[in-house]
């Protein structure tokens, strides 16, 4: 089997982004939007595409249906150069899409789970996962079926060398459990400012950077346009945005995520590897959607000053 720096386990769904700064009203009022654009979603795919992009071999699970946007989406991995080998393509399933409504300072998400919470463990070979030397999850609270197994998986990956990461993103139920038991078997957690708050029960970022801290091995949290912050041990280190030509955050975080899972891999010091995550998430914004402006390892090496 051919062998993969980075095993994505992930959702696969379209995103339709609609932009303007207007809010829809119910009783059949009709709002007009500035722009749209249909584009590859999901947390995990956008962050396959970010960490081919940088120039690892990447691997690609999740479950979609035998429909149009199935196939647009498996498309958009091949072209970013990720294998999707090993998705199942399922004709009773409808893909999942996510509209996504985009004001200036702020976005709403309205998701069609799809296929997205079909993935299970037992659709990820033993073999594949050998092959690989990194296992990364997105929306590990949409991964319904995923989620029972998935310590396992990343007990496996860690008993052959490799190493582990995981973004939760938001939690559709609010209720942000069910982590205990991955904690301990995961190498690099990479939540948001909210995320990390809510589950870590803190009311600040750096109270819940300490929290997590004690609970998993490495804790990146991405703070929008303040930046970064990341600790592992008793390091703790803290990097600032790029100002960029911003036109949307979509998937910024997932950009985030694959530098900072890159340096991880690159033995880089977690300095460093906050700032190529924080670069990384910067350029991603100057275009719509996740994956259109995302860097080559040059274009972020341009940015990276620290060592």
């Amino acid at each position: 089997m051919t062998s993969y720096d980075v095993l994505v386990l992930g959702e696969i769904n379209a995103d339709l982004i609609m932009r303007g700064d207007v809010e829809p009203k119910w009783k059949q009022q009709e709002k007009i939007v500035d722009d749209m654009a249909l584009v590859l979603g999901g947390s995990s795919a956008i962050f396959a595409c970010g960490i081919a992009r940088l120039g690892l071999s990447v691997a690609y699970v999740g479950v979609c249906g035998d429909d149009t946007i199935g196939r647009f989406c498996l498309e958009a991995l091949n072209g970013a150069g990720v294998d999707t080998t090993h998705c199942v393509i399922d004709p009773a399933v409808r893909s999942g899409l996510t509209l996504v409504l985009q004001k200036p300072n702020d976005r709403a998400m309205l998701t069609y789970e799809g296929g997205i919470p079909l993935l299970s463990a037992q659709m990820i070979p033993a073999s594949l996962i050998a092959a690989a030397r990194h296992i990364h999850i997105g929306s590990y609270y949409l991964q319904h079926a995923l989620r029972p197994g998935l310590p396992g998986l990343f007990q496996q990956m860690q008993a052959n060398g490799g190493t582990t990461s995981v973004d939760t993103n938001w939690d559709p139920s609010e209720q942000w459990t069910g982590l205990d038991t991955l904690f301990p078997c995961t190498n690099l957690f990479l939540p948001n400012d909210a995320e990390a708050c809510a589950i870590s029960r803190q009311h600040t970022v750096p109270d819940a950077l300490s929290a997590l801290a004690k609970r998993v091995q490495s804790v990146a949290i991405k703070c929008g346009a303040d930046g970064a912050v990341a600790q592992r041990g008793d390091e703790s280190v803290t990097t600032a945005s790029l100002q960029t030509s911003f036109v949307d955050a979509v998937g910024a975080g997932d950009s985030f995520n694959a530098g900072m899972v890159y340096g991880m891999l690159a033995g880089w010091s977690l300095r460093r590897s906050l700032q190529l995550g924080a670069v990384c998430g910067s350029l991603s914004t100057r275009a719509a959607g996740g994956t259109a402006a995302q860097a080559t390892l040059p274009e972020a090496l341009a940015y990276v000053t620290e060592v």
